[in-house]
């Protein structure tokens, strides 16, 4: 592809070309292998596009049991397990044998959710094809890093993904928030905004169940300061630990419940003896579980939209988050909860006491939340993703001079 062709000019020659059913490839580095918020959300984007008449082929890795049912036809790729994070992969690329039937899909748009080789290998081809490409971002990388001691290489980080997602004529952002960070490490070109959603009448006050809390041991008028996501470090969870651990030493009443898994279990059970741990839930027992809880305390810095933060809301439960990344968007401070400086230990803990002791609060403020949590639509946000993909191939769009422009060499 010419690269001197400003990107309007790319996108009408692709969009002439492109009648017909839409094909999408989407290519992530995590689809159904693990049950985060990345799989799940383009999941449901898979299930959505599909329904609506457009072809998808998914390019991901995957294991022999996954624990997502996932939508679509997935088009596993080569990858090894992540060092240090086994849970993870590594995608290795496009082999051969997927390049064959990424060739045999002819895609007419490809849709790049992480900027893996098996992404930057996906806009090489795309550009070689004269294919658009758009990417999605899902994972604020910069963010990781502090956790893995690589704060070293941030620089060297967003050099790359300014060089990515500058080539891409679409990137779709979850929140604000990102939108000004990626602006402000150059990366301007073709953002849109595309939060995500919340199932309000699955993730609702009205699963609460005494009967569920009283199985676990929790009395009826325990308040339960409540942790949802997955177990990693970069969760926030030395935070969380350290809140319920002084919540304990002062004899502040309180029940502690920390729902999901991952490799850092075993470590937090045995800081926090006392807390219930579930492990992973999903359908009726994870709503039941944000229901019957009474706080969500989510320190998490590193979120680009904070999904557990808008179920909990929906949830009926007001929450007590870090003021940063998607959470800081999502919750209105003093409203719907409490937003704390990121890692500041003692204003969380101020924050959680506060909620914890005043019933009124809570109850205000829980009912705020849930309020706020309904403007959260999937069926429009998912819909917005057609409208952005119809801004490159809707031929009317971009009619004018009629000129022909042929179909791309899949080579």
């Amino acid at each position: 592809m010419d690269v001197s062709l400003s990107k309007p000019a790319i996108a009408r020659r692709a969009s002439r070309r492109s009648c017909g059913p839409r094909r999408v490839a989407l290519f992530t580095g995590a689809y159904n292998h693990i049950a985060d918020g990345v799989s799940l959300t383009l999941n449901r984007l898979v299930q959505y596009l599909e329904r609506h008449g457009t072809k998808v082929r998914v390019f991901a890795p995957t294991v022999d049991d996954p624990p997502v049912d996932h939508h679509g036809t997935l088009i596993p790729v080569p990858s090894f397990r992540a060092p240090g994070r086994p849970d993870y992969r590594i995608s290795l690329g496009l082999s051969p044998n997927v390049r064959r039937q990424l060739e045999a899909f002819r895609p007419t748009l490809f849709h790049i959710a992480t900027p893996d080789l098996l992404g930057y290998q996906a806009l090489q081809l795309a550009q070689d094809w004269d294919v658009p490409v758009v990417a999605s971002y899902h994972t604020h990388f910069s963010s990781y890093l502090k956790y893995y001691h690589l704060s070293f290489l941030e620089g060297m980080l967003w050099t790359y993904l300014r060089r990515f997602y500058q080539q891409c004529q679409h990137v779709y952002v979850p929140s604000p928030s990102i939108a000004e960070e990626l602006r402000a490490h150059g990366i301007t070109s073709g953002i849109r905004l595309w939060p995500r959603g919340v199932e309000t009448d699955t993730f609702n006050p009205k699963h609460r169940s005494v009967a569920w809390r009283r199985e676990l041991g929790i009395a009826d008028d325990e308040v339960v300061v409540t942790f949802v996501s997955r177990l990693v470090w970069e969760k926030g969870l030395d935070v969380y630990a350290d809140v319920i651990a002084r919540l304990e030493a002062e004899r502040i009443p309180h029940r502690s419940l920390i729902v999901g898994d991952g490799p850092v279990r075993r470590e937090l059970e045995a800081q926090l003896p006392n807390t219930l741990f579930t492990g992973y839930l999903s359908g009726d027992a994870l709503t039941r579980a944000y229901a019957s809880s009474d706080v969500f305390l989510f320190p998490s810095d590193t979120e680009a939209f904070g999904n557990v933060t808008i179920e909990a809301m929906a949830s009926g439960l007001p929450t007590v988050c870090a003021d940063a990344g998607g959470s800081a968007d999502h919750v209105v401070h003093g409203t719907t909860g409490l937003l704390v400086p990121a890692g500041d230990r003692d204003a969380f803990f101020d924050a959680t006491v506060r909620l914890v002791t005043d019933p009124e609060l809570r109850a205000r403020m829980g009912a705020a939340a849930r309020e706020r949590a309904e403007a959260y639509d999937w069926e429009e946000v998912l819909g917005r993703m057609h409208r952005y993909y119809d801004e490159l191939l809707l031929p009317a769009a971009f009619a004018g001079d009629g000129a022909s422009v042929p179909e791309p060499a899949f080579s």
